[in-house]
């Protein structure tokens, strides 16, 4: 009944590949998943996408805080997995874990390996103006992203597509990706190729450090960042003393002489100078406490004026 494996995963762009190594008929003997954490203004207890996919698939689903834990590794062993896959689980796996199952461990990775290697590679990817990215199953190792390539699925990335859209596209590739690299690893005829290093681009972790806008930056640099970074950690500047987050925007084909950050034209849509005389078009953004409105709905209410200047 296909191969045993246990599955470790955790956001919504680990389902489809949960989803379909069940279909297929893997025997899958557990399901990890990073433990509930506190969501929303309630902050009330949530269940990771993950856990309510294997829970609705009847799967036995376990949360460690440590998954190095010796108590952990000893259940895995026990356990006795051909294969373990890995997308999106959220922790490093150590050594003691790698080694227990006999075909290692698969990950789907979302980007074109040794692109992007990291945590957060399909918004890098976006932010960093790519034209093109996709999914690549691996093999595991100690290091961070750096193990043998097994298959790899391209895409084109829309020049509008925000990370939520693209990740979304990314999700069922790698399922199908998945199912390939299983059967190929079943038969005996998968070829692993090592990556070079020197070809090796990084996807850190994002921060809230990296919302912030130098609208000294060409339009097209903010407008990749605004959709890469959507909806976390988002784009934002000042404006009157306040933050004002920007959630969609336009790069406008006008050019200008004034200042970046200036405020253009007297009334209608909210747009803004950028560096190299480049202009953008804010189309959506929130204030402080706010709901997020269109940028002309803001500028309307606010009454802003031409010249004001954005991140003083």
């Amino acid at each position: 009944m296909g191969i045993k494996a246990i599955f470790l995963g955790t956001p919504q762009f680990a389902v489809p590949s949960l989803e379909a190594m069940a279909h297929a008929g893997h025997q899958i003997l557990a399901v990890y998943t990073q433990p509930d954490r506190p969501k929303g203004r309630g902050q009330s207890l949530a269940m990771s996408p993950v856990k309510n996919s294997a829970l609705a698939l009847g799967l036995p689903v376990r949360q460690p805080e440590r998954i190095r834990n010796t108590a952990i590794v000893e259940e895995l062993k026990a356990d006795a997995p051909d294969i373990m896959v890995i997308v999106g689980y959220g922790q490093i796996i150590p050594q003691s874990i790698i080694d227990i199952p006999r075909f290692g461990i698969v990950n789907v990775h979302g980007s074109l390996l040794p692109r992007y290697r990291g945590a957060a590679p399909i918004q890098w990817a976006i932010a960093n103006g790519e034209h093109a990215t996709g999914v690549t199953t691996m093999q595991i190792n100690a290091g961070l992203d750096t193990g043998d390539m097994l298959l790899k699925a391209a895409t084109e990335i829309d020049p509008n597509e925000t990370a939520v859209e693209l990740g979304a596209r990314l999700a069922p590739m790698g399922a199908t990706l998945l199912l390939e690299t299983l059967t190929a690893i079943e038969q005996g005829t998968m070829i692993p190729i090592p990556q070079q290093d020197s070809e090796a681009t990084h996807a850190p972790i994002l921060s809230r450090l990296d919302a912030a806008i130098d609208w000294n930056w060409p339009a097209t640099v903010i407008h990749n960042r605004t959709r890469g970074f959507f909806p976390w950690p988002g784009t934002a500047t000042q404006f009157r003393g306040q933050t004002l987050r920007i959630s969609k925007t336009r790069v406008s084909e006008d050019s200008t002489t004034h200042e970046p950050g200036r405020v253009l034209g007297a009334k209608g849509p909210l747009r803004v100078a950028c560096g190299q005389s480049t202009v953008l078009e804010l189309l959506e953004v929130q204030q402080e406490g706010r709901s997020r409105v269109s940028g002309t709905d803001l500028r309307n209410g606010l009454r802003i004026a031409e010249n004001e200047l954005l991140g003083d």
